[in-house]
């Protein structure tokens, strides 16, 4: 059946080469509470009036796998009025040993993008490619994350992108309470700095550290809440790496991201 040049230009972007209309005998997969992370319903009234991509019957292509060292680091940008305060926290940030996080690091991952981003995607923490390059998603999920970005309009240099901790948990384990506690500073301080019309909060660790909540996920989507001390929108969608893990689900965050383009556009 036809389909929208906008959804077609996101399935490309997304690595998707073929697609059917959804099976009513499939039923699709939901989240839980506990790791790894599954799907939720989600069935939110918000996102019912958005048009949406068919369900997918592949996942991102042999091209979607990354290697050390690769091109996905995001392109170097144009100084903003808070660049200078960026890399005053940065310089902070990278003593920091506030955590035990601090002891297995080859280096802090501070953040990355325009100081006077419009958008600020928010993360849970760095993984192992992000622990060499000292960069937020230029792994195999940051790749993603560019790609449905670029799907909506919004080039990856645009925004400002950040995590919840600066340090790698090992073993890519989801970090804890206590360890996004001591980086809570630091990233409120990001916020100020960057002064973001929106924060995208990027999976369920991310979504319920920022707003102080067990909610679920998907309860959360569909919805516009607000960054705690400040009078600003935070959105929350699915993770990158949960949408490689569950492909189907990149339907739903299509729908996040078109509900926070016309809530704020970037």
């Amino acid at each position: 059946m036809p389909v929208d040049p906008l959804k077609a230009e996101y399935l490309r972007r997304l690595g998707i080469v073929r697609f059917v209309p959804r099976s009513s005998t499939v039923p699709a997969p939901e989240e839980t509470d506990t790791p790894p992370r599954t799907t939720e319903r989600a069935g939110e009234q918000g996102h019912r009036q958005l048009t949406a991509p068919p369900d997918i019957t592949t996942t991102i292509t042999a091209s979607g796998a990354t290697t050390r060292g690769s091109h996905l680091a995001p392109a170097p940008v144009t100084p903003g009025p808070d660049e200078s305060t960026l890399a005053a926290l940065a310089r902070t940030v990278a003593g920091c040993a506030a955590c035990d996080l601090h002891r297995g690091r080859s280096c802090t991952v501070f953040g990355s993008g325009s100081s006077s981003a419009r958008w600020m995607v928010v993360g849970e923490g760095p993984g192992a490619e992000e622990d060499r390059q000292g960069l937020p998603f230029v792994g195999r999920a940051g790749q993603l994350l560019t790609a449905m970005l670029e799907a909506i309009g919004v080039a990856r240099e645009a925004v400002y992108i950040a995590n919840t901790v600066k340090c790698r948990p090992p073993q890519n384990r989801d970090p804890t309470p206590a360890e996004m506690a001591a980086c809570r500073p630091f990233l409120d301080q990001q916020v100020a700095a960057v002064d973001p019309a929106l924060i995208l909060a990027v999976g369920r660790i991310a979504a319920q550290s920022l707003l102080g909540t067990s909610i679920p996920l998907a309860r959360l989507r569909g919805q516009v809440h607000q960054y705690p001390g400040r009078s600003l929108p935070l959105i929350v969608t699915y993770h990158p790496a949960y949408l490689l893990r569950s492909p189907r689900e990149k339907r739903k965050a299509w729908e996040d991201l078109l509900y926070a383009r016309s809530q704020i556009p970037p």
